[in-house]
């Protein structure tokens, strides 16, 4: 698949490429953004090193792909003046997404995608990773994809600390006390279809929690099990982060882990995340809400959009 209006450095044999030759804060054209899309459609995540993106920019940029969400249903953005950006300043809390996940999975229409501005970047350390959960899909053998392909996942952002045998620190316990605030819950197939390209890919990640129709300890190694292939380190690419840089992945066909390994270091990266659609199974059938109003979450077009 070729472009025209930049040259694209494939990272790794599955996942990731750097786009070289394009300024961001430019007025790009309708083509070129077509054709980043098309990028990002193929390669799940894209860089572009070094940017001078400010917010207003990073906003104008996200726009041309779709409808931007808030920053996020939950946790305050921190900018009043930009309520679709998510500032993670890590100076200000300690609430690190060192866990393998999607993003916002536990609403009924998780983003399509989310586009990473890095602000602040510690001399070493906090690189992310990221995994392409369509050849995690693909690497199933057959009978686990027969199985994967029927199950139905619940996702949620509540987690019971109070129950967990890992010493948890105060300041992730006060950040899951807003994290959890508002309860959300929301059913997705296990193997979503693409709605551009038509590919087949995992929907699993931190925030699945139980199989519809199965018992907890049948849904944890199940879960467990289908989660392994998405993290093998085949299937991964793995970002060193300068200031500047801008990540955009797919949603709909990645996870990703922040590393934290920069202990006190200041790091800060600010997310802006496109407002996506719901997740169609292989046979046509779509999830729902189970839990939680997301009409403050997402766009109104998108929110009443039935279709």
């Amino acid at each position: 698949m070729g472009f025209n209006y930049f040259n694209i450095q494939p990272i790794a044999g599955r996942i990731g490429a750097e786009i070289v030759g394009i300024d961001l804060s430019q007025n790009l054209s309708d083509d070129l953004i077509a054709e980043i899309r098309k990028a990002l459609i193929q390669y799940k995540v894209i860089f572009f090193r070094q940017q001078t993106l400010d917010e207003k920019g990073h906003i104008a940029f996200a726009r041309r792909f779709g409808e931007l969400t808030k920053a996020h249903p939950t946790v305050p953005g921190y900018l009043t003046d930009y309520p679709e950006i998510f500032d993670l300043d890590y100076r200000r809390h300690h609430a690190y997404t060192d866990l393998w996940h999607t993003d916002v999975t536990f609403v009924e229409r998780p983003p399509l995608g989310s586009i990473l501005r890095a602000v602040i970047i510690p001399p070493y350390g906090g690189d992310t990773i990221w995994a392409n959960t369509v050849t995690a899909y693909e690497d199933l053998p057959p009978h686990l994809q027969a199985l994967a392909d029927h199950l139905w996942v619940v996702h949620t952002n509540y987690s019971d600390y109070a129950a967990s045998t890992v010493e948890i620190s105060q300041a992730k316990r006060d950040y899951a006390k807003v994290f959890q605030s508002t309860i959300y819950e929301a059913i997705h197939p296990a193997v979503r279809v693409h709605p551009e390209s038509g590919e087949r890919s995992l929907v699993l990640g931190s925030f699945a929690r139980r199989i519809k129709g199965l018992s907890s300890e049948d849904s944890f190694d199940t879960l467990k099990l289908l989660q392994s292939y998405v993290t093998r380190p085949e299937n991964t690419v793995r970002w060193r982060w300068q200031v500047g840089d801008i990540a955009f992945w797919d949603n709909r066909s990645t996870q990703h882990y922040a590393i934290a390994d920069y202990g006190d270091r200041p790091r800060r990266v600010q997310r802006i995340t496109i407002s996506g659609d719901v997740p169609v199974s292989l046979d046509g059938q779509r999830g729902g809400v189970v839990m939680g109003d997301i009409s403050d979450y997402v766009p109104v077009s998108q929110e009443k959009d039935t279709d």
